[in-house]
C-alpha cells in the first residue's frame, strides 16, 4: 500500500472523477471534484484535484489571474521555473501569482491532494520529464 491511499475514499474533499478534461496536460492519474458550479456565478474555479503516486501535471502559466493550492492531504511536489522544488504536506498553501511557470504533483510514493482556486487561463507547456522528476 502506497502512503496516503486513503485520500482516494477519506479525503476531506470528494476525489471526483478520473480527470479526463485535462489528462492530456498530466503523466499519471489525477481525479477533479469541482467544489462550485456556474450557478454560483463567481469568475474563478474552485476544485479538488487529487493525483496518485508519481502523477504531476505538465509545465504551465496562469494568465489574467493567479491559482491558490490549499494542501488538504498527502505528499505533494510544487516547483516554479528556475527554482527548486519545495515539498507539500497537509496545511500548506501555495500562492502563484500571474505568468509564474510552475507545476505540481505528487510525490513518488504518495497519494496528494490540494483544492486549486483558479482563475484565469491556463498556459500549458512542455511535460516535467521523468529525468526532471526522478531527481526529487
Amino acid at each position: 500500500m502506497t502512503k496516503n491511499e486513503e485520500l482516494k475514499t477519506n479525503g476531506v474533499f470528494p476525489v471526483g472523477d478520473k480527470n479526463e478534461a485535462y489528462a492530456q496536460y498530466f503523466i499519471g492519474q489525477s481525479y477533479l471534484k469541482g467544489l462550485v458550479s456556474p450557478e454560483d456565478n463567481i469568475d474563478f474555479g474552485v476544485g479538488n484535484v487529487t493525483f496518485e503516486p508519481g502523477c504531476r501535471n505538465d509545465w504551465h502559466i496562469h494568465h489574467d489571474g493567479f491559482q491558490i493550492l490549499l494542501v488538504t492531504g498527502g505528499n505533494g511536489w510544487y516547483q516554479e521555473w528556475g527554482k527548486p522544488a519545495q515539498l507539500l504536506k497537509q496545511g500548506d498553501v501555495v500562492v502563484i501569482k500571474e505568468g509564474v511557470k510552475h507545476w505540481h504533483g505528487a510525490t513518488k510514493d504518495s497519494w496528494f491532494s490540494h483544492v486549486a482556486i483558479t482563475k484565469g487561463t491556463s498556459e500549458w507547456l512542455e511535460k516535467v520529464t521523468d529525468e526532471e522528476y526522478n531527481k526529487l
